[in-house]
């Protein structure tokens, strides 16, 4: 059996077909896994564990049924669903990692991260997410009313696409540097992490020894799976047909 990653769903009623391929995985091939890890960017947008909304209670069911089937969920928060919390995880049967956590994969130390945190070179980004992480923010925000809550996170996510059409490309993808010292701050060599929606396999040299940094694939136009056994790494797309 082989261990399961996935981030960047961004799951949103605008695009139905993306939730149902999200719960055909879920009760075939995530029930069959070691661990299913869901990095970061599960739904487009989080307001806060009380949202009423059918999807929420959708996923939380679907992902239930997984941990029900004996296959722990392990969540970290990304920048989008940031403010998911212990209240939703105990509906889904998740449990939450802090951002940066290391595991043991088939005897190799992983650095898991939603990836965020490495995009440096984005100063503007950085600044935002400092501010939103703060838990005094984050205190004020969920205490205002739910409609409240959801009309900030739109012009938020409208702020998001606007600052992603005027931003360097090469801003928006993490700094080799900022890669490096968290590698050397966790103590190892391989790090899982989405967020930039670039699918890939990295090997590189890290202080004169092997390297590998994975980085998740998104889920709009398809799915995108990285599954790690004791032969390594299978990172692929999961079409919607």
């Amino acid at each position: 059996m082989a261990t399961l990653f996935i981030s960047d769903l961004h799951l949103d009623d605008a695009r139905p077909q993306i939730t149902a391929l999200f719960e055909r995985f879920l009760a075939d091939e995530a029930r069959a896994a070691d661990a299913l890890y869901i990095l970061g960017d599960l739904f487009e947008a989080w307001v806060g564990d009380d949202d009423d909304a059918e999807l929420p209670a959708r996923v939380a069911a679907a992902l239930r049924g997984v941990r029900e089937a004996g296959v722990p969920v392990r969540f970290i928060a990304g920048n989008r669903d940031f403010l998911l919390g212990e209240d939703y995880a105990c509906r889904a049967g998740m449990d939450l990692l802090a951002d940066g956590s290391v595991v043991d994969l088939c005897g190799t130390p992983t650095l898991l991260l939603h990836g965020d945190t490495l995009c440096t070179d984005d100063a503007a980004y950085q600044a935002f997410r400092r501010q939103v992480r703060d838990p005094q923010w984050q205190r004020r925000f969920l205490a205002q009313p739910l409609a409240t809550r959801k009309a900030f996170a739109e012009q938020a996510r409208a702020a998001s696409r606007a600052h992603t059409r005027s931003a360097d490309y090469a801003i928006m993808d993490v700094n080799a540097e900022a890669v490096a010292a968290a590698l050397r701050a966790a103590g190892v060599r391989r790090m899982i992490h989405g967020h930039t929606h670039r699918p890939a396999v990295h090997d590189f040299a890290l202080d004169g020894a092997p390297a590998q940094r994975v980085v998740l694939g998104d889920w709009y136009e398809q799915g995108s799976v990285l599954r790690v056994d004791a032969g390594g790494v299978d990172l692929r797309g999961l079409p919607l047909r």
